[in-house]
Formats: structure tokens, sequence, C-alpha cells
């Protein structure tokens, strides 16, 4: 006789869809976010007068010769209408062409992207490990000597801008002390120890005010979890102090410094045009400063696109931690 199939508990299937739910909301306020964002993004471009037109057929074309051209390049037509026909085709993966290069945007955007996300993905993670050990050390140091000393180094790198941090990084250990490169990049398909050094000080410089914000935040967020009567009765159980501090108060105090990752991400992004000057790095920052300096409107739309999904991706990635880090989100979600 086969048995019959159990239902799952109720506090699972409950969570399930308060999770779904969540989802839901989330999807339905980024979906307008990429939208809007992408719209202001074409009329950005749309607004910069630039003439693909002229530029292909040179000083010595005839107007007749340019209409004929824009026409070809579509720009005769309606402005909602070239939004709608740019956005269906982006959503296929096509960003259209260079106007300077011929080569497909989406061919650039992917040559470029590894070594934008590269540096980027090494700065956010030196910023969690070192501003989460700073922050955590503040926290059970409350009112030390070595609070202090953390806080005031954090107030120091949340003011140093990151070109400044460039240049100093390039002079400390590039050329005083030369154990880094001063710039260039090596895929790690080449060298993965090269690869690591091209992009280290890159990744030190845009990592400084992150650092600096998520050991402030992680630490007043501790501060006050260490101090809940949940941790207390830990304590008075007699548990480790390393338990109480992990399992107890770092989920439940985490979620300011979180947050902070999140607002961090497009920074990461945006300092990429600085850094990747400084650098000589042949990443999206570079590649958005020439096409803007050019006046390539269609590489300049895709990178700015690219960077919107990016900083829209992760943002829902947060949006899931914080879920799942704050048990009293899960049971009002």
């Amino acid at each position: 006789m086969a048995r019959p199939v159990s239902a799952p508990p109720v506090g699972e299937t409950t969570g399930r869809r308060s999770a779904l739910r969540a989802a839901g909301r989330s999807a339905g306020v980024l979906l307008p976010v990429v939208l809007i964002a992408s719209f202001l993004t074409f009329l950005l471009g749309a607004a910069t007068g630039q003439d693909p037109a002229a530029n292909v057929l040179g000083e010595v074309a005839r107007p007749e010769d340019i209409e004929r051209m824009q026409a070809v390049f579509g720009l005769d037509r309606p402005i909602l209408v070239r939004y709608v026909d740019w956005l269906s085709h982006a959503a296929q993966g096509d960003l259209g062409v260079s106007w300077f290069s011929n080569i497909p945007v989406t061919e650039s955007l992917f040559q470029r992207l590894p070594v934008t996300l590269s540096v980027a993905a090494l700065a956010l993670l030196i910023s969690v490990v070192v501003g989460g050990t700073l922050g955590i050390t503040a926290a059970l140091r409350q009112g030390r000597l070595a609070d202090r000393l953390i806080t005031i180094v954090s107030a120091v790198f949340a003011t140093i801008p990151g070109f400044v941090a460039s240049i100093g990084l390039v002079l400390a250990f590039a050329v005083l002390v030369p154990v880094f490169p001063s710039g260039g990049y090596v895929p790690p398909s080449v060298d993965v120890g090269l690869w690591l050094s091209s992009i280290a000080l890159p990744a030190i410089a845009l990592s400084l005010d992150t650092t600096a914000d998520i050991a402030r935040q992680l630490r007043t967020g501790l501060v006050d979890a260490l101090g809940e009567n949940y941790v207390i009765g830990a304590r008075m159980r007699g548990l480790p102090q390393w338990r109480v501090v992990t399992v107890h108060a770092l989920r439940n105090g985490a979620g300011p410094a979180v947050a902070q990752v999140g607002t961090h991400i497009p920074r990461l992004l945006g300092g990429a045009v600085i850094t990747e000057a400084v650098f000589a790095l042949p990443g999206l920052g570079m590649l958005t400063r020439e096409a803007a300096l050019r006046g390539d409107v269609p590489v300049v739309q895709g990178t700015l696109l690219l960077s919107i999904l990016v900083v829209v991706a992760s943002s829902a990635a947060i949006n899931a931690l914080l879920y799942v880090l704050r048990p009293t989100a899960r049971r009002t979600a």
C-alpha cells in the first residue's frame, strides 16, 4: 500500500510564499527603474546633437547626402519610435554599431567588461574583508584605544578621493617601492599572478571609502545588537564569545553594513572611469571615456545600459541577502 505524501510544514510553506512575494515586489520595483533609466540614457544620447551622417560623409558632404544617410541610421524617425526600436534590439543583445570603428557595441563591451569586473570585484572583496574585520574589532573594543584608532582611520579613508589614492599608491608601491606595476592589464588566462598584481593597486584605491563605510556601519549595528536581550541571554547561557558574535549579533547587526555595500557598487563602477585612466586599464571606464570624447553615442549608451543592469542586479542581490539576514523581514513579508 502506497504511503500518503505528507504536506510540507505550515511554517515552511509560509516562508516560501513570503519569499516569493518579496521577490515579486522587488521585480515590480526594479523593472520600472530599468525602463526609466534606459529611457533617460537614450534621451541623453539623442540630446548630444551628434550627427553620425555628417561624421561618416565628412565635411564635403552635401545636405541631401546627409539627409539620406540620416534615413539609413534611422535618425529621421520620432525619438520614441527610435527608443522602442533600440530597447527591443538591446533586449536581444544588439546595442548597435560604433559610429567610428564600425565594431558592434556588444562586442566592445564584452571585451572590456572582464577588466572592470575584476577590479570592482577585488575592491569589493577587500572592502568586505577589511571593513568587516575593522567593524567587528571596533564593536568588541567599544570605547577603547582600538575603537578610537579604527574610527579615525575610517574617517581618513572616507575623505580620500579615488584619483588621489590612485596616484599615491602608484608613487608608493610602483615607484618608491616597486612591488606592483604602475599600469597595464594582464588577463588571468595568460598569468594569474600578473593579473592579480595588475589589478591590486586599482582595487585598493577603489576600496578605501567602501571599507571605511562598511567598518563604521558594522560597528554601529553590532554595538546595538550586542546590547539586545537575546545576546545577553546567550552570554548568560555560557555560549562562547565567537558564537554570540557570529551567530546571534552579527546576523542582526550586519544589515546597515550590507545595505552600505549596495550603495557603493554603483560608486565602484563609476570610479572605474578615473581609476582606469590613471592605471591605463582597458576596461569599461576607459571605453566610456574615449567614446564620450569622440561623441560615439551608441557606445556610451551601451556602457550606460550595461552599468544600469549591473547596478539593478546587485541591488536585487543585496535585497535578497538582507531578507535572509533579517528574520523580522521574513515574518512581515
